[in-house]
């Protein structure tokens, strides 16, 4: 199973919040962010993993999927064949 572009657009979004502060959140400002960023970010919402259209908070789901993706990365990261 490979990884759609718009997959991608998410997980690396979700990547992108900080784990170690929950209280911290993302601010997307569609003017200059690239639009695929603007279009994960949309999605996050509609699926209810982030609190605003253009970022805001990881809701609980959110937070979930963020500590599954950075978890990953970390793994694909520091791992040696």
């Amino acid at each position: 199973m490979m990884l759609t572009p718009d997959e991608i657009a998410e997980i690396n979004l979700l990547c992108q919040f900080n784990l170690g502060n929950t209280q911290e959140g993302l601010k997307i400002h569609s003017h200059d962010a690239d639009p695929n960023t603007v279009a994960a970010a949309e999605r996050l919402f509609a699926r209810g993993l982030i609190s605003q259209h253009d970022g805001g908070y990881l809701t609980s789901l959110g937070l979930d999927a963020a500590e599954h993706s950075q978890h990953l990365l970390t793994i694909l990261r520091t791992s040696t064949p």
